[in-house]
């Protein structure tokens, strides 16, 4: 994956610079990002979703005191705004200073206030435990998402989604069919509907040995 994550990072850090108005912004984003966040991307957020849809990175807020900020990650794919925190680490953490503790705390606060929801990721855990970033990853963005699905669907057809909602990974049809306790046909067909709806994607495969999984891409 490197060179492909290398050759898709290039691309998103110009499309962002390159649609970027405002002088602030592009300006730290021509600086390029930090060694902690470029490692988050890396490690964490592209294995994990495949693409950098809906992200942007250095994005401005304006803070308590009226001045401005920037968070590490804003995701926006609808109405709901997610930030990502990539929090740092030293061996005296322990010693922090007390007014930049209550100055974090009250960054958080009112970001939450101000609708986003935030997503805090020590630095450590993205060599660590890069699996399990990548599950809580795959989770921020279903949270997301969740929210579109058509009122129209059947009560199977929810469930489906509602299923591959919970493993967040590729199956087969046999997989759901096991589930909802139906034939693997019937399961096919109601998966072939799903991915005609782009709640669903084919992930491999061919013909009856086709993977499917959520769309995180939407």
């Amino acid at each position: 994956m490197g060179m492909k994550f290398e050759q898709a990072f290039e691309a998103f850090m110009s499309a962002q610079i390159i649609a970027e108005t405002n002088n602030r912004r592009r300006e730290r984003l021509e600086r390029g990002l930090g060694h902690a966040e470029t490692e988050f991307l890396r490690c964490v957020w592209y294995p994990a979703a495949g693409h950098f849809n809906h992200l942007y990175p250095e994005w401005e807020v304006r803070d308590f005191s009226n001045g401005y900020r920037y968070l590490d990650f804003a995701y926006m794919p609808g109405e709901i705004k997610g930030a990502i925190e990539i929090q740092g680490y030293s061996s005296h953490a322990r010693d922090i200073e007390i007014w930049r503790f209550k100055d974090q705390c009250f960054r958080h606060c009112h970001l939450a206030l101000d609708g986003w929801v935030v997503m805090p990721i020590a630095f450590p855990s993205i060599s660590e435990s890069p699996k399990q970033c990548q599950q809580l990853m795959l989770s921020f963005i279903e949270k997301f998402i969740s929210g579109a699905r058509p009122e129209s669907l059947s009560w199977v057809e929810s469930e489906t989604v509602r299923f591959a909602r919970g493993l967040l990974r590729p199956f087969p049809p046999s997989e759901l069919a096991a589930h909802l306790k139906v034939s693997t046909k019937y399961a096919r067909m109601i998966l072939q509907r799903l991915c005609g709806m782009q709640l669903l994607v084919v992930t491999k495969g061919q013909e009856r040995a086709r993977m499917y999984q959520l769309n995180l891409a939407v």
